[in-house]
């Protein structure tokens, strides 16, 4: 198996990374794939304790009768649209984008698995497949799929080039200070909590533009347009601003009297270069029920 480090998962230790995007193999066997040679980053044999960096090309040997297959579901997917190298997807709240150690069914990739078969591209290894970039489980929208490998690195290029412009809706607890704001705090993996990103002095560059649509009596409806894709960058961004994501109990919104699936927050316009062609592709999607959900709460308390 074969994984790219990109700049979403760089700055953490070698075994917890596979421990994210392999198999049902715990840590402590891949530390001792990585312990005997069996992983290799960039053709050198590393530490389990080695620090992953952006770029790093992972090769990983996992013995045949421990590999583990993810299974095809017949799990509805919201094309939103499609051509012979790629789709692109509205993903559901509460979905996976893909499968880890510990859920492997009921994932976005699952699903991709059951319409396309082999027909996605396998450079991030088997876990996943056709995957460009992710939303968390509980973010809805717009994402993209690429088919085969030439796509894939195509895509990855102008993601990683931000060469596309991707925009979010979302609604922030209190009354957000400007109307037009644009956000800069660097961002890397918080210095305790790993689960969790924080904005820190040794952060990667990070970028957000928001602009206000509504205002509500104790809450915001913002666009919000990524310059940068950090991991949860969005909701880092905000809550370091004192305006954390309507119930994003993650980053100190805590969950309000309307419950929803954690965080509102959703992926609603892409406009990217169509792969190999010269043909600008613009796409949105209306805002999803728990965001009218949340308004109609917010509408009927003023």
């Amino acid at each position: 198996m074969i994984f790219f480090v990109d700049e979403n998962d760089e700055n953490i230790r070698l075994d917890s990374f596979l421990t994210s995007v392999t198999t049902d193999l715990s840590r402590s066997r891949l530390q001792s794939l990585i312990k005997s040679g069996a992983v290799k980053v960039n053709n050198s044999d590393k530490k389990p304790s080695y620090i992953i960096k952006d770029g790093d090309k992972i090769e990983l040997e996992i013995p045949e009768n421990e590999i583990l297959k993810i299974e095809p579901e017949n799990i509805s997917l919201d094309i939103i649209w499609e051509d012979e190298n790629m789709l692109v997807v509205n993903k559901p709240s509460g979905m996976l984008t893909h499968p880890t150690t510990i859920e492997k069914s009921g994932t976005l990739v699952n699903a991709l698995l059951y319409k396309y078969n082999n027909n996605l591209s396998d450079i991030n290894g088997e876990f996943r497949r056709g995957i460009l970039h992710r939303l968390d489980r509980n973010t809805s929208g717009l994402l993209m799929i690429a088919k085969n490998n030439k796509t894939h690195e195509y895509l990855a290029e102008k993601i990683k080039n931000h060469e596309f412009t991707k925009k979010y809706i979302t609604i922030v607890k209190g009354n957000y200070p400007l109307d037009e704001d644009i956000i800069e705090y660097p961002i890397g993996r918080h210095p305790t909590q790993p689960h969790k990103m924080a904005v820190v002095e040794n952060g990667k560059e990070s970028t957000t533009i928001v602009k206000v649509i509504k205002r509500f009596k104790d809450a915001t409806q913002l666009d919000v347009t990524l310059i940068t894709g950090r991991t949860h960058q969005i909701r880092v961004h905000l809550s370091k601003k004192g305006h954390p994501v309507f119930n994003d109990t993650l980053y100190g919104a805590g969950q309000s009297k309307v419950k929803t699936e954690e965080q509102v927050l959703q992926s609603y316009y892409l406009r990217f270069t169509k792969p190999f062609s010269d043909e600008i592709i613009e796409l949105q999607i209306e805002p999803d029920e728990k965001i009218k959900k949340v308004i109609n709460y917010l509408e009927s308390k003023k």
